[in-house]
């Protein structure tokens, strides 16, 4: 692949949107109450923290000098007190926003999780898998701290500068009006580098997004890799994107960094302004040490939640671009759904029926067109022709993978896009030529379509089709572990237990699309019993490339052209010497130059 394809970003959001948060509320809503009484404990939390200052203030300025030492003993035992019950609030407060968040992150990660299971197939065709799955995981688990802990700390920040600001005011209106002059700089030093922030950190999230869609490809390529010696040339693109990252990285770092040195900057020089004035004024007998120490403890203080509020804006920044591509995955339109009056498929016959058809996967390319047939009940159909001719597209049109773009697909004489998903491809069976295998056993893979079926149902499905041979043979039988797309076995073995999966669930319509297609010869020869045995009584339509073995079948249609070119018996198309005669014979041919 080219390098440009996986160095392809994502466009960077528009400045910050509060509409993401606003529909972000719905998740929030659920646990309104507990972060209700986080919100409460975290207030009386930050209030004791806040008594501390005036407390030593009255030490400094009466039980010392005064001489009382019970005053003092008391004012100490005070600050002990209210220091030890502002940690027991932070950490129940800590507890609770856990709780909030990990939910948080299960109602999104549910939401995202149903809906991608229910996205066409063009979806996970043209999107790398590897940036799906990073927003499943690290962007939800980005964006549930920001809807929870995050906005919490925002509310808890400005009430804490409230708080500062009036304890402040309490103590000395003068010197407090010193602290707050620094506060138009501030603001003025924030807008100037939070955009600079906002793109650094959008650009890491698209960087790392491209390494993880690399990642993920070559992990699950990486037989092809080693076939094709590419290990050089991927090791490249990956230092390349690794690089990437790297860069984008240390350069949204830069801005980061520059928050804290230009905040404690500002504050050390308003609190030098508060010693300048507090000292001056006191050496006229204007004002206390006491009062000086206080209202620098509190000023000190006053810009903490001033940072933290920028760290959480930046926060908010950042993971907006995140809910941003969450919203965006839940709003993909599920173009093949149930209409809003469907009903449920009844027990199918078998019947099928085309009627005028058209299909396009893209705008203005027809794949299909005005394309008309019927399969009676138990009707054996092979779908032979050129490479990409729309042999596939039929049978996914059966299934209603896709919608049709004109025209009806009948079974049993019901449109089939007036019945519910679940109920047409319930009855439907489907092996396709890239036979899946899920992490599990081998019973556990081949009970996949039918939860109830019991040993014995999955031992006869598999004798039928041929896959008990081997599965015997196997160091735990049904029960052996096969790893992630069934790693341990080969292309024939995984087929077999496909076609023994498929079976069990006893469709009414069988598909077979290149069903038998990495099956050897020999195999295929003594599964063809197994395979008379399922099509027996079913309707069932079967691409192969072999043609040898589809010989047999009630009707053949020669896919060409966006329609069906020629149908009808082997016999009759071997007579009528058209377009199958020729790739019969070319077929034959071949096998015995071979």
């Amino acid at each position: 692949m080219a390098r440009n394809t996986y160095k392809q970003d994502e466009l960077l959001e528009e400045p910050f949107d509060i509409k993401h948060l606003l529909r972000a509320s719905g998740y929030i809503k659920k646990h309104a109450g507990k972060m209700a009484i986080a919100l409460t404990i975290s207030a009386i939390g930050g209030i004791t923290g806040l008594v501390s200052p005036i407390l030593f203030q009255k030490a400094l300025d009466v039980a010392i000098p005064n001489g009382d030492k019970m005053l003092l003993f008391g004012l100490a035992g005070a600050m002990a007190f209210f220091y030890i019950l502002s940690i027991l609030f932070a950490t129940i407060r800590s507890y609770l926003m856990v709780n909030v968040s990990q939910d948080i992150i299960y109602s999104i990660r549910k939401d995202l999780f149903e809906h991608l299971q229910l996205l066409p197939f063009q979806y996970y065709d043209d999107r790398p898998h590897g940036k799906i799955l990073v927003r499943v995981v690290n962007y939800v688990n980005s964006v549930s701290d920001m809807l929870s802990n995050g906005l919490i700390n925002l509310i808890l920040e400005f009430l804490n500068l409230i708080f500062i600001v009036a304890f402040m005011l309490y103590v000395d209106v003068q010197l407090s009006l010193v602290v707050l002059a620094g506060v138009p700089i501030l603001m003025f030093f924030m807008f100037w580098i939070k955009n600079k922030q906002r793109v650094a950190w959008q650009m890491v999230s698209n960087k790392n997004s491209n390494l993880n869609a690399y990642l993920q490809e070559n992990i699950v390529g990486a037989r092809i890799t080693q076939i094709f010696a590419r290990e050089n040339e991927n090791a490249e693109i990956f230092k390349e994107l690794s690089d990437d990252c790297r860069k984008t990285w240390m350069r949204a770092i830069e801005y980061s960094t520059l928050v804290w040195p230009g905040i404690d900057t500002i504050s050390v020089f308003v609190s030098a302004a508060i010693y300048v004035f507090g000292i001056a004024m006191f050496t006229n007998g204007h004002q206390t040490l006491g009062t000086i120490i206080a209202i620098s403890n509190y000023a000190s203080r006053f810009w903490q939640p001033i940072m933290n509020l920028g760290n959480i804006f930046n926060n908010f920044i950042n993971n907006i671009a995140y809910l941003e591509r969450i919203f965006e995955t839940i709003d993909e339109p599920i173009e093949v759904a149930d209409a809003p009056d469907c009903i449920k498929m009844p027990a199918m016959k078998g019947d099928v029926e085309f009627k005028n058809v058209s299909f396009s996967y893209e705008e203005g390319k027809e794949i299909l067109h005005d394309v008309s047939f019927t399969v009676k009940k138990g009707e054996s159909v092979a779908l032979v022709g050129p490479t990409g001719a729309g042999k596939s597209t039929i049978v996914s049109l059966i299934s209603r993978f896709y919608n049709v773009d004109s025209g009806q697909v009948l079974i049993d004489g019901q449109d089939i896009s007036k019945v519910s998903l679940k109920s047409l491809r319930e009855q439907m069976g489907i092996m396709l030529q890239d036979s899946f295998i899920f992490s599990g056993t081998i019973e556990d893979n081949i009970r996949y379509g039918k939860l109830d079926a019991t040993v014995d149902e999955i031992k006869m499905a598999s004798k039928t089709v041929c896959a008990d041979d081997f599965i015997s043979t196997m160091s735990k039988g049904y029960q052996t572990e096969v790893k992630e797309r069934g790693a341990l076995l080969s292309q024939g073995q995984k087929q077999l237990i496909s076609f023994a999966r498929t079976l069990l669930s006893d469709p009414a319509i069988l598909v077979l699309d290149e069903a038998t297609s990495s099956i050897d010869v020999q195999t295929e020869k003594a599964l063809q019993k197994g395979l008379n045995a399922m099509l027996k009584g079913r309707t069932s339509f079967i691409i192969a490339h072999r043609l040898s073995t589809i010989v047999g079948c009630d009707k053949i249609m020669y896919i060409n052209d966006g329609g069906i070119t020629e149908c009808g018996t082997h016999e009759e198309l071997m007579a009528k010497k058209g377009d199958y005669y020729k790739l019969y014979t070319a077929q034959i041919v071949d096998a015995a130059i071979a």
